[in-house]
């Protein structure tokens, strides 16, 4: 096992560098001059110098690659060029809301991804089955920002069950906040619902045919505790590995959902960094969420690994 840890970790320290070289590259390839964008055009060259020295944009672009990556490295991701304030201490405001939304979504993606994969494949090529592929094509095909729009217009503007847009904490109003939480969960979730519900079918057929199932069903278990003690856990395994893969999606979704229901997560912080050209938040968000997708990919094979020893010595 700690020969598996010592490997996980070293391709994870790989990717991050080279995510770090991407985000670095991406972020200094957006068009416009962030100097110009900050202070206009009407100020004066000397002023417009003295700003891109502050910003160490007149340096190298590979020192200022070693600079931030060092910066990062101890945990120094700079400071926001318009509010000055560090951007560890931005994230550190904005990354918790960001985290609500992606949990809310990964419950709402398996409250309906299990129950609707289990009776798929239970019930297969029956009409039951095919609703459910039907949704979880859907859930695969609808774009997240679609959604979001047809779920408030339907529940906000015309049945008012739900509130548009805003953000409330938890520890302000629960129950003020779950309303808020309902739409952009389910907007961040079904796609999620749709990827896992496909798979769980899939791998509960597989099950359904090992000899253990008819040996288990042959000494009179009922079929709902073969399905429940014994199919679920071996079939959840290869769904484990998916659900890792699409917490990573729901990051880069965030973006997107956070805009259309107005949340304050790193999504949105993101947005308003790339359309004020503020380089350190910019780089500093978009690095969090890649580390965080990667740490949650490692979570994810280090927890197949101990339930399949096979992975450990493949």
């Amino acid at each position: 096992m700690i020969r598996y840890l010592r490997g996980r970790l070293l391709a994870l320290a790989l990717v991050l560098a080279l995510m770090s070289v991407i985000v670095f590259s991406f972020v200094h390839l957006i068009p416009g001059d962030p100097v110009v964008a900050i202070l206009g055009t009407e100020v004066d060259q000397t002023t417009q110098r003295s700003l891109r020295h502050a910003m160490g944009l007149d340096r190298p672009l590979l020192e200022q690659y070693a600079g931030w990556v060092g910066g990062a490295l101890r945990g120094n991701l700079g400071e926001s060029v318009r509010t000055h304030q560090p951007v560890s201490v931005i994230l550190g405001q904005k990354l918790p809301v960001t985290l609500e939304l992606t949990a809310a979504a990964i419950i709402v993606g398996l409250c309906i991804a299990l129950p609707a994969g289990v009776l798929a494949a239970v019930r297969r090529n029956s009409a039951l089955d095919l609703g459910a592929m039907a949704i979880a094509l859907g859930g695969v095909s609808i774009p997240s920002f679609w959604l979001g729009v047809m779920l408030i217009l339907l529940f906000s503007l015309h049945w008012r069950v739900f509130p548009s847009i805003g953000y409330v904490p938890v520890g302000r109003d629960p129950g003020d906040a779950l309303r808020h939480m309902v739409l952009p969960a389910v907007t961040l979730g079904l796609g999620l619902a749709g990827a896992l519900t496909r798979m769980v079918r899939s791998d509960i057929l597989e099950e359904l045919g090992r000899e253990y199932v008819r040996t288990a069903r042959a000494k009179g278990l009922r079929f709902a505790r073969v399905i429940a003690r014994h199919i679920l856990r071996n079939a959840l395994l290869p769904t484990l590995t998916v659900l890792g893969v699409q917490v990573s999606v729901l990051l880069g979704g965030a973006v997107i959902t956070e805009q259309i229901f107005a949340w304050p997560g790193v999504g949105q912080l993101i947005v308003q960094s790339v359309q004020s050209r503020d380089y350190p938040v910019l780089q500093g968000g978009i690095l969090v969420v890649a580390v965080l997708a990667a740490a949650v990919q490692l979570l994810v094979d280090l927890v197949y690994a101990v339930m399949n020893p096979r992975i450990r010595f493949g």
